[in-house]
């Protein structure tokens, strides 16, 4: 009975460990505003002296406008993490503000390494969805409305796609100042070098030279 409670608590530790390190770490005192001219290697910024700090440390202007529409994709996300708002080094948090046109506006289906993600409606329809890990790969999905809220978990699949006839306007929140993100189709096929299109038609199911068209068209638009 012993051995059992200890080999409990060890697995609790452990659990309770692997929770602690895959997140942004707490932060040790009020503030800690990155200063991007630090030469010391940390993992995020390091502080800018106190006595230096500035409210414009703390402030991001324009998520009321609505950003640049990639013509292609139809959307556009204004993302605002450490790297835009210094004040939010070791805070564990970012926004963005999401644009994406009528009748098909994308997202592309895209991971956040280090963040899960929380969506708000402000305007339009949004057909948005994730995907399980294996063994499953469930396609979680709904079809959201102004005021409605969704959550993408962390380091899985999502994507959001404008199926209404009026602009979507929407606004993320992300458990980490700098989330990161991972586009599928680009990451896959606009790779530098790019991947062995032996490999991709295997894993596809596709001749190479669909392959080898995907690899030139992502490459293109990722170099």
């Amino acid at each position: 009975m012993a051995s059992s409670y200890s080999l409990f608590l060890f697995t609790l530790f452990v659990c309770l460990s692997c929770h602690v390190i895959a997140f942004d770490p707490s932060p040790l005192q009020d503030f800690c505003v990155a200063d991007k001219n630090s030469k010391v290697f940390v993992n995020g910024y390091a502080c800018k002296d106190p006595d230096d700090v500035n409210p414009e440390d703390f402030l991001f202007s324009g998520l009321d406008k609505p950003g640049s529409i990639d013509p292609d994709l139809g959307s556009n996300v204004t993302i605002v993490d450490v790297h835009k708002l210094v004040g939010l080094n070791t805070l564990g948090l970012s926004v963005a503000r999401l644009d994406l046109s009528p009748n098909g506006g994308l997202v592309p289906p895209h991971i956040h390494p280090r963040a899960t993600e929380i969506l708000t409606i402000l305007q339009g329809t949004l057909y948005v969805g994730f995907v399980t890990s294996a063994p499953n790969y469930k396609l979680i999905a709904k079809v959201l409305n102004k005021g409605d809220v969704f959550v993408f978990p962390i380091g899985l699949i999502h994507f959001q796609y404008n199926i209404g006839r009026v602009p979507v306007v929407a606004f993320v929140g992300l458990s980490s100042q700098n989330p990161g993100v991972i586009p599928v189709a680009k990451t896959i096929f606009g790779s530098n070098p790019p991947i062995s299109d032996d490999a991709l038609a295997k894993t596809f199911k596709l001749d190479k030279d669909t392959i080898d068209r995907l690899q030139s068209e992502f490459w293109m638009a990722t170099n």
